[in-house]
């Protein structure tokens, strides 16, 4: 691509100069390799014009995504600047995956034709005028982009087409986009891409990469006869290996310390018991008659355990099927597609579960729980979703979900998700009440006062924080691929990470648990689920530190959209952590209970 731009002198219009930036041409990686390929996404072979057949072909095609910024929420579509745009081509379908992301691949007027090398060639030219307001508004359009460091993203067979460059210490550092240009300020300093080249420096001006140079690498597969493969897109995963071995470590000890010291209770209870003399209970064994009893808001707490149970099920799925390689990223959307589908299916879980615990707490409206549990999560997701794609469709964002997609959103919710829950919660229902393994005293036996570690609201901000001390890494990861266009591929790192996360929230939950039992405070049910669910908290406090200390956000509409999609995520991690809370203290007070003998 090449263009001419007027030359403007400053106040009034900084100058547009243009620059060469990056190759064309095909140059072979090396020779002999040998790959086992994953289920998911199948490999396409290239071979030479007069070679091409229904198997190999010959024709590589360049297709562009839509242009982001860190300094940004609001991504753009392609075809919503003045740049080259292709004169034919079929745009690829988008999956639910993509469209929920934002995402718009439109084919591009950037052809290559395998192992062939082509320099110098021209794709469009592109003239303005300042004085008709069309061409002045392109420009003020093009400038502010630049101003906002947005950033180009190309796909070559499914790969990000990468941007490297030298920085300091000798090293080189690569990029999944590359800028559409850069600006001098007045006072001669270099902003974002500017800096990595002396060629800038007159001052108010604006540089337009213009002109694209591209390398294709690719490797012969096996003995040549299926022609040859691209493998243009490389990656080097870091591990969080050190801080793996530091959770073990401590959830190990926690471990040990509660099996000995459950051991030793229950060999005293249960001694004192087969002696004449047996002393007056004491410690844990004191709350037996109301550890059971129903928790206050039991309606509430039981909603909150079917959307939870959605959630963590949905997660475990998705998680497992891309460490398998079927959601690889280079198979865009399919994450997001798979989770949302996942979601969908999982109503009947959801259902059972509230249905099952709610009527253990002795609920009978079963009909408002089922509807609570069908729309009172999904509900406040969706309003936080609809009202952020608004905003979206304000700013003419590409990220505007389009209301077509909205109404098959909402199909989904309302055709399947809900009758599947209604359906888990006659299941949940018609069974029989959870049986107790001790009885339910019919008057409540007074808490003694609590010193101040065993008081609800210490141990609930303490609870939180060994979980959060094992995915906080993989967080800043994980925020990176959201908001600074980063690809992720440790999903294998991921998945360990979530059984780590598991294991934490439920010692950590389990550990408080039984401290607040040997109190004498036998009001266990939301406890546990806001101990583990305070976990949230500490992701919500390091989502605020990551938007003032890495992002370069600016303007209300940007900055509403990033705390209100991140509102999102807190919430949806609230109710996994919480249920995992839950759940493993549901199993240690029945465990224990059931192996202490009680008169």
């Amino acid at each position: 691509m090449s263009a001419r731009l007027p030359v403007l002198s400053p106040p009034r219009w900084p100058r547009l100069l243009l620059l060469s930036l990056l190759l064309l041409g095909a140059v072979p990686g090396p020779r002999r390799s040998g790959a086992f390929y994953l289920p998911g996404l199948a490999p396409v072979n290239f071979c030479d014009e007069e070679k091409k057949s229904d198997e190999c072909k010959a024709e590589i095609e360049l297709f562009v995504n839509r242009l982001d910024s860190v300094e940004s929420v609001l991504p753009y579509e392609y075809t919503a600047f003045d740049f080259c745009q292709a004169s034919e081509g079929k745009r690829p379908s988008e999956n639910l995956g993509q469209v929920l992301f934002g995402e718009r691949i439109e084919p591009s007027p950037y052809k290559f034709t395998f192992n062939k090398k082509e320099t110098c060639k021209l794709v469009c030219t592109k003239t303005y005028h300042t004085e008709k307001a069309e061409d002045k508004q392109k420009l003020e359009f093009l400038k502010k982009s630049m101003l906002l460091n947005y950033q180009h993203h190309w796909i070559v067979d499914n790969m990000p087409v990468t941007w490297c460059y030298d920085v300091e210490d000798g090293q080189r550092f690569c990029n999944p986009g590359f800028p559409i240009g850069c600006y001098i300020t007045d006072k001669g300093h270099a902003k974002d891409a500017c800096v990595i080249s002396s060629d800038f420096h007159e001052r108010d001006t604006f540089y337009i990469f213009n002109h694209v140079d591209i390398k294709i690498y690719y490797h012969v597969v096996e003995t040549g006869s299926m022609g040859a493969r691209l493998v243009a897109a490389k990656l080097e995963p870091k591990s969080i290996m050190n801080s793996l071995v530091i959770v073990l470590f401590l959830s190990g000890m926690v471990a040990m310390i509660m099996l000995r010291t459950l051991h030793k209770d229950i060999a005293r209870y249960n001694q004192m018991d087969s002696t004449e003399d047996a002393q007056e209970e004491f410690g844990w064994k004191l709350v037996h008659g109301d550890i059971f009893r129903p928790p206050r808001k039991g309606m509430l707490l039981s909603v909150f355990l079917g959307s939870g149970t959605q959630i963590l099920i949905m997660t475990f799925v998705t998680l497992f099927f891309a460490c398998l390689g079927f959601l690889s990223p280079a198979n865009r959307g399919a994450l997001m597609t798979c989770a949302v589908v996942l979601w969908v299916l999982l109503g009947t879980p959801a259902g059972y579960v509230a249905a099952r615990f709610y009527k253990s707490f002795g609920g009978e409206k079963w009909k408002t729980n089922v509807l609570l549990t069908s729309f009172l999560c999904p509900g406040i997701v969706f309003a936080d979703f609809f009202i952020m794609n608004l905003i979206l469709w304000g700013e003419g964002s590409s990220a505007a979900i389009p209301f077509g997609t909205l109404v098959a959103i909402l199909a989904l919710w309302f055709c399947i998700s809900v009758p599947l829950t209604f359906i888990g919660a006659y299941f949940g229902f018609k069974k029989n009440a959870i049986e107790h393994p001790v009885r339910t005293n019919q008057i409540p036996r007074q808490i003694p006062e609590q010193s101040f570690y065993t008081k609800p609201l210490p141990g609930i901000i303490m609870g939180g924080i060994l979980p959060f001390g094992c995915i906080f890494i993989q967080l800043f990861f994980i925020l990176n691929s959201i908001w600074s266009h980063q690809m992720y591929y440790m999903f294998g790192f991921l998945f360990l990470v979530f059984i780590i996360l598991v294991i934490t929230c439920s010692e950590a939950t389990i550990l408080l648990c039984y401290f607040h039992l040997c109190a004498e405070d036998y009001h266990w049910q939301w406890r546990s689920f806001l101990t583990s669910g305070f976990t949230a908290v500490y992701f919500l406090i390091y989502a605020v530190h990551y938007f003032f200390s890495k992002l370069q956000i600016t303007g209300t509409a940007s900055t509403i959209l990033y705390f209100g999609y991140t509102m999102i995520m807190v919430l949806i991690f609230f109710l996994f952590t919480g249920t995992i809370g839950f759940f493993a203290c549901f199993w240690f007070v029945t465990k224990i209970y059931s192996v202490v003998k009680v008169d």
